[in-house]
């Protein structure tokens, strides 16, 4: 009988290991996979934050809980970005970025990702804005938010300008 079951569960593994296989990585609520996300900032014009994270990285987890999900930040999140997740240890996805294929570990390679957390902020025709590595508390991170919000990227100002004038776009 113990035998029978053991049987019975192993297939059931089987099938819904088998169903996921072949398909972008599941991401959390509110957050879209690379492809489904850039094709969402090309049509809406909103610009991109993508996530750069991994299973073992408890700073992701912390920013996941503590940041990502702090009311005014998912506001902002919600209204003004388009966002997406991506395991940058997965080797299976086909991401289409500027006309080409990556998997996410080659993508991660070519944003020049070199610790986690790190976000990738991109225009919605997928010009790469910058990428700020490290867990930032909502209070440090709503800034940034701002500072993409305003376009004060495309007027040369910094983000360690737009902070330290206060969140204005002025030099």
């Amino acid at each position: 009988m113990s035998r029978k079951l053991g049987f019975t569960g192993l297939i059931v593994i089987m099938i819904l290991v088998g169903c996921g296989a072949g398909s972008e990585e599941k991401t959390a609520d509110g957050w879209l996979s690379f492809n489904e996300g850039m094709e969402l900032a090309a049509s809406s014009g909103k610009p991109v934050i993508v996530d750069f994270y991994t299973s073992w990285c408890k700073w992701c987890k912390v920013m996941d809980r503590d940041t990502f999900s702090n009311p005014e930040v998912k506001a902002a999140l919600e209204k003004d970005f388009v966002t997406i997740r991506i395991n940058a240890e997965n080797r299976k996805d086909k991401l289409r970025y500027k006309g080409k294929e990556y998997t996410p570990v080659e993508l991660t390679r070519l944003f020049k990702v070199r610790g986690f957390p790190s976000l990738a902020y991109m225009e919605s025709d997928g010009e790469l804005i910058m990428v700020v590595p490290g867990f930032k508390k909502p209070d440090v991170f709503m800034p940034t938010l701002r500072y993409i919000i305003d376009g004060c990227h495309r007027k040369g100002v910094t983000l360690d300008q737009y902070i330290r004038n206060g969140g204005e776009c002025g030099k």
